[in-house]
């Protein structure tokens, strides 16, 4: 049994905001249903190299990009564009529970396929729209990027080494502001989902990129709220934090640069940390006894603390670190992540049996539930794999009706 057995989701999202929504609640048990363009799909099934390898060793037309965000979902083509696509998804709406979209501002109320539209016939239905910037502003009608929403909100003018050692904006290695927006997008359906079981009613959910960015600033965002003091780029050093940031130690064996991140977060941490630098009287002076001490004098100390880390290597460093219980960590690159005993341990890989390439490694879900675990249950579908199935299973169509609507191009 899974936590969310007997919810269906009609999915017409694509890329990556909507579609990673879809998948944490595809991971807990809902029935996704995801609605692609027919001949085409998803735009990220291109999104490659690397493109998934066929049994011949050859490049199928699956990209990795895909794969890791459509797991446990039926694929259904659909052409929405035309009257006969609105009216089949239409149809497949009044027996779902969520509807997913993130088509631009007005696109879906051109198709029929709107909140208005939907929750006249399935009065429960949970609509949820994810846009880059709402549903509502001077920016609605923009189309969103991940990128230019990392600049917008404020993201990039925090990221990145200080500017007065060479550093300018930076964007984060992977689209977190989709990432975040997917994961909010997944809590709010549940909330809605809650107040539709125990009252009746849907409602509209309007989940904007920006929005989440901003609301990701977090303590950044209340820093500047609370002092008027806009932050800059802190390179890999925290904005309230000291000793919390990247130092260099002794090059490693082959010669190479090597790194090791620090992350004292009390003062108690700090005197351990002295007591293993072998420099016990740094945490006794008045100016770095107390974080806001550490933070005011960082220019002093941080040069120091710079010295004493490249006096041993990074195998002598953690072990010693990791002992006296002093936060620390290696930087690893990603064969080294996936290497990593307690990463292998957590069961964060799993294998899946894809029709084209039976052993598929995927990134598994974090979510560990004791009771209802996630589910492993369906490989990222191929195009179109589940058309017949979800049509005839769901709203019980005969293979005549549906050899129609393929011929005519529909689906």
């Amino acid at each position: 049994m899974n936590s969310l057995d007997g919810i269906r989701i009609l999915d017409l999202s694509r890329v990556l905001a909507g579609p990673w929504c879809t998948q944490t609640l595809a991971d807990l048990g809902a029935d996704v249903i995801k609605i692609e363009r027919p001949g085409s799909g998803d735009d990220t099934r291109t999104w490659g190299p690397p493109f998934l390898k066929g049994a011949d060793g050859q490049d199928t037309k699956e990209a990795a990009y895909y794969l890791g965000t459509n797991r446990n979902k039926r694929s259904v083509t659909c052409d929405i564009a035309r009257p006969e696509g609105q009216a089949l998804v239409k149809e497949l709406a009044r027996h779902c529970d969520v509807f997913v979209e993130n088509f631009k501002v007005g696109d879906m109320a051109r198709y029929g396929l709107d909140y208005a539209s939907l929750e006249a016939a399935n009065p429960k239905l949970v609509y949820c729209s994810v846009t880059g910037f709402g549903q509502t502003g001077p920016y609605s009608e923009r189309a969103g990027y991940d990128y230019a929403v990392q600049g917008m909100g404020g993201l990039m003018s925090i990221t990145g080494e200080r500017d007065d050692l060479g550093g300018g904006p930076q964007k984060v290695g992977v689209a977190v502001a989709d990432l975040f927006t997917g994961m909010y997008a997944s809590v709010a359906i549940l909330a809605a989902l809650r107040h539709a079981e125990h009252t009746g009613e849907g409602q509209h959910i309007d989940m904007a990129l920006l929005d989440t960015q901003v609301a990701m600033l977090a303590n950044l965002g209340a820093n500047y709220l609370v002092s008027g003091k806009v932050p800059g780029r802190a390179g890999n050093a925290h904005q309230n934090i000291v000793p919390y940031q990247v130092f260099e130690v002794a090059p490693a064996a082959d010669g190479h640069k090597d790194f090791v991140i620090i992350a004292v977060g009390n003062d108690g941490q700090f005197a351990k940390f002295c007591d293993v630098a072998g420099r016990p009287e740094l945490a006794k002076d008045e100016r770095f006894v107390r974080n806001q001490d550490r933070v005011r004098n960082r220019a002093v100390l941080v040069p120091m603390l710079e010295e004493i880390m490249r006096t041993r290597t990074k195998a002598q460093w953690l072990p010693a670190l990791e002992a006296a219980k002093v936060p620390c960590g290696a930087i690893n690159t990603l064969d080294e992540v996936f290497a990593d005993p307690h990463v292998r341990d957590r069961g964060m890989v799993n294998e899946w049996q894809h029709p084209l390439a039976p052993g598929l490694k995927l990134v598994a879900s974090p979510m560990k539930l004791g009771g209802t675990p996630v589910r492993q249950a369906m490989p990222p579908p191929l195009l179109g794999q589940h058309t017949a199935d979800v049509l005839s299973s769901v709203l019980g169509w005969d293979e005549a009706r549906i050899a129609s609507l393929r011929e005519q191009g529909v689906i």
